[in-house]
């Protein structure tokens, strides 16, 4: 469905030198590759800095590699219009933070611009998927609040919900539960357990929580400095040796009797 081939990026800048100026920049991505199958979760790990919310917009098309290619559906991404990306894959940022005094449906009805002709106004249909999306994402009940009086985790939700008004084929999700206290991660993580499971919508997303990735990912990526340490299923991937390569800290990782899913305990500095 999604596939990088030796993905590059430079953030460029302009340098004065005497003589005249020169281009230089700042290279974030190394040769990257990553593919994604259609129903997949994956999961891109890796310390702050290391280049994921980046991958993240090549993969959704916000930015162009400076090297290498992203395929969607085995054409290349450069080929599509932002109107038909944004018809098959919704970026759900770390943070979002309305300009204005939004209500929870007008921010959930903006993920209905990408389906709407010019100057037209949503419909009943548009509405009704905006209100789906807000049922499905249990915040039904904040239609009519302002979007900047609800907390951290509401706010969350209600971007998710903007997300899947777009219909998307792909969400990427970027730090989904960050800054979250524990009770309202675990409302996220359910959500995106359900979404992916019952609903089918192939999941991309970064994080460096190693339990959130556990419970939730099939699949990972590991990627420190810019370039990729180690990818595949989640067993075989998220390791002691595979912990201590992409954050210096020795582990133990078990699965939890419980839950099953692998569960990772930091020991110490490796």
């Amino acid at each position: 469905m999604l596939r990088a081939d030796g993905v590059s990026f430079t953030y460029r800048r302009h340098a004065r030198r005497p003589g005249g100026s020169s281009r230089a920049g700042h290279d974030v991505l190394n040769d990257v590759a990553l593919s994604v199958e259609r129903g997949d979760f994956v999961g891109i790990l890796g310390p702050n800095g290391s280049g994921k919310t980046t991958l993240l917009k090549l993969l959704g098309g916000v930015y162009q590699p400076t090297s290498g290619t992203v395929m969607l559906d085995n054409r290349p991404l450069a080929a599509w219009s932002r109107r038909e990306i944004a018809r098959r894959i919704a970026f759900v940022p770390q943070e979002t933070n309305a300009p204005f005094d939004f209500t929870v449906l007008d921010i959930v009805l903006m993920g209905r611009f990408p389906h709407l002709g010019a100057f037209a106004l949503e419909g009943p249909e548009d509405l009704a998927i905006a209100r789906g999306a807000l049922e499905e994402t249990g915040t039904a009940r904040f239609e009519a609040r302002a979007f900047s009086t609800l907390s951290g985790g509401e706010k969350q939700r209600v971007v998710i919900a903007g997300a899947l008004a777009q219909s998307p084929q792909l969400l990427l999700l970027d730090e989904p539960s960050a800054s979250l206290d524990i009770g309202h991660q675990i409302e996220v993580q359910s959500l995106l357990r359900r979404l992916n499971a019952d609903r089918g919508v192939t999941m991309v997303l970064s994080t460096h929580d190693l339990n959130l990735a556990s419970a939730l990912c099939r699949r990972l990526v590991l990627l420190r400095d810019g370039e990729v340490l180690g990818s595949g299923p989640t067993e075989e991937v998220l390791t002691p040796d595979g912990v201590r390569a992409l954050y210096g800290v020795d582990a133990e990782v078990e699965r939890h009797p419980r839950t099953g899913h692998l569960t990772v305990v930091p020991i110490g500095r490796g």
